[in-house]
């Protein structure tokens, strides 16, 4: 593998300001997930019951049988839980994750959350696992589901959410050109895009930790307060960021049968009041922030340097260690995925090639750096990149007796080490380049091979970030 597709920077140490409406220093989205009825079921074609997500610790599915207690459990979230939420939340902008083959068997709760107004998003056609799913029949499902969905609530889906997906899944939901965002991801607090060949598909990030799915797992919440206190805090630090210029979502996910307890309601209901006690706050649905976010930033088509080819790659990046090529070529040749795709990591792929090569291989590029304000300057065949660098610290306009002092300087440095003095440019003035030149001539050799690499390696960052942005 030379590609690696996952993105492990995002948006790094700068996020976009989300610019939430009306200033909101904090989106706050809810998602209640209506699965009831679309669980594994032999009664829905399944091979066996249903054993995730429910009171039963450590439940585990009975093959060809039915599980009265299993089942009864998830009757619940229809029965008395969906409406203890609803009653709650009917004037709130909530999603709704809605299991397609469930919904359909819900014509009165399907009703209410129509009449509150809120968001049905897609859960896909049944509540059950994908991962070992061929890619057809998932497509297949995802097709049926769509078509489930319009034909139950009156309108197609404009948000997807699988949970129990399928490498494939992400891709399959954004191929069909369906929906305004896809929230199987659990990456960022804030909307990104993905790009699946032409397409670029908004992903909303869902969220595993608050959520009251973690009432029914064995590391998870044991009461009420727990959840509670786990919002609160949740959402002050969040706020704080919000503050600060760095808005970004509280996603919260919440199922019938879990959350419509009594004792874990309470606790939702108080935590609600907290977030409702705070100015700036934007309750959205996820479908509002995803039109929000597409509107505001949009996609932008950038340079992808771990998908360039490597005459492309090469041409782009093969003079950035100065008359080097093969430390891009080399470049070329690792492991390259999304976190390259910037200034950063570009260095980071040249600066390991450079670092593993041989001395011999390394002092060839100190080499083939011009001395400053030398010869080649002064005859104009200095590369663009070196120009410019000269340029900006005015090393292009110097007077008779500065232009001496660098001749001599220049000569007693390269005499005495065999290369050129090197130093990132942009970094400093010519008052210290002068310095630095001085101080630099008394180093040994050894050190001064070494000071000369780290130089060079800063120049090739310099380049990067003025080619590609910070």
């Amino acid at each position: 593998m030379t590609r690696y597709p996952r993105d492990m920077t995002g948006y790094g140490a700068t996020p976009p300001a989300a610019q939430w409406p009306n200033g909101a220093k904090i989106a706050v989205q809810i998602v209640l997930n209506y699965e009831e009825g679309g669980e594994n079921n032999i009664l829905h074609g399944d091979p066996a019951s249903e054993a995730f997500l429910s009171e039963i610790t450590g439940a585990s599915a009975w093959p060809g049988q039915r599980h009265w207690n299993m089942e009864s459990i998830y009757e619940y979230g229809a029965r008395a839980g969906f409406w203890r939420v609803h009653r709650m939340l009917k004037d709130l902008p909530i999603t709704v994750y809605g299991v397609a083959t469930a919904l359909a068997r819900a014509p009165e709760q399907v009703a209410a959350m129509k009449a509150a107004d809120w968001e049905i998003a897609s859960h896909g056609l049944k509540w059950i696992e994908h991962k070992d799913m061929p890619e057809d029949q998932e497509r297949a499902q995802i097709a049926e589901a769509i078509r489930l969905h319009t034909e139950v609530t009156g309108s197609a889906p404009r948000g997807w959410y699988t949970g129990r997906c399928s490498n494939d899944t992400v891709r399959l939901a954004a191929e069909t050109g369906q929906f305004a965002y896809v929230a199987d991801s659990y990456a960022d607090d804030l909307p990104y895009w993905m790009q699946f060949g032409q397409r670029d598909q908004l992903i909303v990030p869902y969220t595993m930790d608050c959520n009251d799915m973690r009432f029914a797992i064995q590391a998870g919440f044991t009461n009420g307060d727990q959840f509670e206190s786990y919002l609160k805090d949740s959402f002050d630090y969040l706020y704080e960021e919000g503050e600060a210029g760095q808005p970004k979502i509280l996603s919260i996910g919440l199922h019938c049968r879990l959350i419509g307890r009594p004792g874990r309601a309470a606790a939702l209901r108080r935590a609600i009041a907290h977030f409702q006690s705070r100015d700036d706050v934007w309750f959205a649905t996820r479908l509002q922030i995803a039109e929000h976010w597409a509107k505001t930033h949009p996609p932008v088509s950038k340079p992808r340097p771990s998908q360039m080819d490597r005459a492309t790659f090469v041409q782009e990046f093969g003079g950035i260690f100065e008359h080097s090529p093969w430390i891009a070529e080399a470049a070329h040749a690792l492991e390259l995925g999304p976190a390259h795709d910037t200034a950063i990591g570009i260095h980071q792929a040249l600066a390991r090639v450079f670092r593993s090569a041989t001395d011999v291989q390394r002092l060839g590029v100190l080499t083939a750096h011009p001395d400053l304000a030398g010869k080649l300057a002064a005859a104009k065949r200095l590369t663009a990149e070196s120009t410019a660098e000269q340029a900006s610290v005015g090393l292009d306009a110097l007077t008779d007796a500065e232009r001496d002092q660098f001749v001599e300087l220049n000569a007693t440095y390269t005499e005495k080490f065999g290369f050129p003095f090197i130093i990132a440019v942009r970094d400093n003035t010519k008052a210290s380049i002068i310095a630095a030149f001085k101080r630099r001539i008394d180093n040994d050799r050894a050190a001064e091979f070494a000071e000369a690499c780290k130089q060079v390696e800063r120049i090739a960052e310099l380049r990067l970030i003025e080619k590609l942005g910070a």
